[in-house]
């Protein structure tokens, strides 16, 4: 039997976070969206698609929570989207009810699954969803740093015209404009970007990943980023679900590491079956530590204007 994976959320990052689950086999899809017949038509068209595609993996489209019962995962991408001049942070009021239903419904139905929160601003919500499912900290996780360093490494590869798998990346802090790129960490086949680039430049570079989805929807005009978001996503679902052990930049919720407590941000983690199974707590620069501290405290004191 297929496993069982829940998108809510059959927008843009959503739609394409199914596409890209059943382009590689890994689940079973059910979309849940509250537009009558929006999810039902994607879910159709994506299934229309699997013969040349190749994939056997069945994808349906529900307006009806109960439908996601005894889902091994949910991805939560419901939420509304981006516009020009606004901050991930924005978003807070209107997601936040969006995230207390899904989470509520979650608990209900799929009281087993894991869950991969990507909607914005991420770090608040996937703490929001955490309080609100009740589930232990391993299964709830934000997709923040995956996307985050994905971008780092697709502007280094760009930079030094090399193949995009050759570069590792990391990324940690909130998923926002107070992410900390970590230069140190960040390496093209093994060698440090510090030997390819100058530092002027490597700054240059970092400060465009850390306005990168900003970037995107200033260019759109309308909506933001959902090709990368998805990929990211299912790059954290696989790990999960096919015990890959990937050792993969995300929300995690802190107890102590770093010298952070309370919060959801993004640190290096290994993904397992048991969802986050292990943190890492990298040696930082003073620099760095100040960084993702200031940055776990923004965060702290968003979390305050929802209750928490």
């Amino acid at each position: 039997m297929n496993k069982k994976v829940a998108v809510i959320g059959a927008g843009n990052v959503g739609a394409s976070v199914a596409q890209y689950m059943a382009e590689t086999n890994l689940a079973d899809v059910v979309m849940i969206d509250i537009i009558e017949g929006f999810p039902q038509g994607k879910a159709l068209d994506l299934t229309q698609a699997g013969p040349i595609r190749n994939y056997n993996c069945m994808i349906t489209g529900s307006n009806d929570y109960a439908d996601i019962k005894d889902a091994d995962m949910v991805i939560m991408t419901a939420g509304l989207p981006r516009k020009p001049g606004m901050s991930r942070e924005d978003l807070l009021a209107a997601n936040a009810g969006i995230v207390k239903t899904a989470g509520e419904n979650i608990k209900k139905y799929a009281p087993n699954s894991f869950v991969i929160v990507v909607s914005n601003p991420l770090d608040i919500m996937t703490y929001h969803m955490w309080k609100t499912t009740g589930f232990p900290k391993n299964r709830v996780c934000g997709q923040a740093g995956v996307l985050d360093s994905t971008r780092f490494r697709a502007f280094v590869a760009m930079e030094c015209g090399v193949a995009m798998r050759e570069v590792q990346a990391m990324v940690l802090g909130g998923h926002g404009d107070t992410m900390v790129p970590v230069p140190r960490y960040t390496t093209v086949a093994g060698i440090p970007i510090s030997e390819l680039i100058d530092a002027k430049r490597i700054e240059e570079i970092s400060e465009r990943t850390r306005f990168g989805g900003g970037e995107i929807v200033k260019l759109l005009k309308k909506g933001s980023a959902f090709y990368a978001p998805a990929a990211a996503t299912v790059e954290m679902a696989r790990s999960i679900l096919c015990d890959e052990k990937r050792v993969v930049p995300c929300s995690c919720q802190l107890d102590g590491e770093y010298g952070i407590k309370d919060i959801y941000i993004g640190v290096p983690a290994i993904l397992g079956a048991n969802g986050v199974e292990k943190i890492f707590d990298l040696k930082l620069s003073d620099k760095e530590q100040a960084d993702l501290k200031a940055s776990a405290e923004k965060y702290k004191g968003v979390l305050k204007e929802i209750g928490y």
